[in-house]
């Protein structure tokens, strides 16, 4: 769940301003890599942009208690039928720190199993999954395919991180 609340903030010069903050649980993302060299996308459709995107497994940090390692590999299952050996933290971010104090977990998933799944949410259910082979990656960003800005950070890491 994400709420809207109102905060009253000074400014670095003192000055008290008040801002509306969207409030989120946080997330996770993960970038499902086989042993091929392919990464697992989603393709779900968007209501805010009334589109579909082509993107990264991800989801809301949204069971209590629930560490963010766990909640990447129960998104995997729910989205692309897969489950990680192997789950590397590579990075944290916040989303929109203008107007909102979302954080993400970014994973690297490899060792990937297909486990049964049922969609647990309505978008899941309409979900399709695209595996592409990694070296594409960058055209298929050039071309305008990828462009969700979590789904860009993680593909973009993770390839960096492989050059290197």
């Amino acid at each position: 769940m994400i709420w809207v609340g109102r905060a009253a903030v000074e400014t670095p010069e003192g000055d008290e301003i008040e801002r509306e903050i969207v409030h989120h649980p946080g997330a996770v993302v993960v970038v499902p890599v086989t042993d091929a060299g392919t990464v697992l996308l989603v393709r779900q459709y968007r209501a805010a942009l009334d589109r579909e995107l082509l993107e990264l497994p991800a989801g809301k940090r949204d069971v209590d208690g629930e560490p963010p390692e766990v909640t990447a590999n129960r998104e995997l299952g729910e989205e692309i039928g897969r489950h990680a050996g192997r789950l590397d933290l590579i990075a944290t971010f916040w989303n929109s720190p203008g107007f909102c104090d979302e954080h993400t977990h970014l994973y690297l998933a490899q060792d990937l199993t297909t486990v049964d799944t049922e969609p647990q949410h309505h978008e899941e259910a309409h979900l399709v999954v695209e595996e592409i082979p990694l070296r594409q990656v960058p055209a298929r960003i050039a071309a305008g395919d990828i462009t969700d800005a979590k789904t860009l950070i993680g593909l973009l890491l993770v390839l960096r991180e492989r050059s290197e």
